[in-house]
């Protein structure tokens, strides 16, 4: 059985793709998987779902930005900058759409959901679910292309 040595610890460390991955997974499964199981459970009502719903999608979008920064990280370390930042500036921006426009029209909407005002129709939900989606792919991108990037410790 080959042993773990250091240098091989530190090319997997710094390969972006554990942290893609991770961010996947995290965000797979909050978006796609406990959302509409939040929703299909029958003892629980529309604006509970959405209270908590607002909660955990706050809270990912924290644990994204850290994520973000730990892959930017680890982007410039491992010397791979030119081959993947593109793809993490998208990453940045949809971060900051959801941050900045999304998650608040959609707190806002949970509100007044809660206070028994059904609010007027908006394309906020569709674009957070766009963004969502492609946050997906960019995410399974770069950690797919990044396992057969050799990093700057292998070469």
């Amino acid at each position: 059985m080959k042993q773990l040595s250091l240098k091989n610890a530190s090319t997997i460390v710094l390969n972006p793709a554990w942290i893609s991955f991770i961010w996947l997974g995290m965000t797979f499964g909050v978006s796609l998987l406990a959302t509409p199981v939040r929703f299909s459970a029958a003892t629980i009502t529309r604006p509970i779902a959405l209270d908590v719903g607002r909660v955990v999608f706050a809270a990912l979008n924290k644990a994204e930005f850290v994520a973000l920064i730990v892959l930017l990280i680890i982007v410039r370390v491992s010397g791979n900058v030119r081959k993947l930042l593109a793809v993490c500036m998208g990453l940045a921006l949809i971060l900051l759409i959801q941050a900045i426009w999304l998650l608040p029209e959609l707190s806002a909407r949970t509100e007044h959901i809660i206070a028994g005002i059904e609010p007027a129709s908006s394309i906020a939900h569709a674009a957070y679910s766009i963004l969502e989606l492609t946050k997906l792919f960019l995410l399974a991108w770069i950690g797919f292309k990044s396992l057969r990037i050799p990093s700057r410790t292998e070469i």
